[in-house]
């Protein structure tokens, strides 16, 4: 599957319509965003099953503000709408497909007992 674009209108659809999103926030300037891009898209041919999208933080300056990312490229992995991973970066093949190994292994029923324990602001 190829990345999909993600904006302001998509993106909930996109992000809660899937089992597990990575998204990465990248812009055409950004030098590591753009040697992170080939990797990016081939970890996407590989795993068919996980929706790739992609948010140019200068065309989604809004989207970007609201995940209050500060340094690109950003990779962030969604999992049944909770994010388990947003860290700056541009990763190596071999660290983005550990990193994938790892989101699939998350017991998400886990998570979920913990994200409801916690005491809300």
């Amino acid at each position: 599957m190829a990345t999909v674009e993600l904006t302001a209108e998509n993106f909930d659809e996109v992000v809660g319509g899937s089992e597990m999103v990575l998204v990465d926030f990248w812009a055409g300037w950004c030098g590591p965003c753009v040697q992170f891009a080939p990797t990016y898209e081939k970890s996407a041919q590989k795993h068919t099953d996980i929706v790739f999208g992609k948010v140019d933080t200068e065309a989604q300056q809004q989207l970007a503000a609201a995940f209050q990312i500060r340094s690109i490229p950003t990779l962030m992995i969604v999992r049944d709408g909770v994010v388990l991973y947003a860290q700056p970066g541009a990763l190596p093949e071999s660290a983005l497909e550990d990193l994938i190994d790892q989101a699939r292994k998350v017991d998400m029923e886990e998570v979920r007992k913990q994200v409801s324990a916690e005491p809300q602001a």
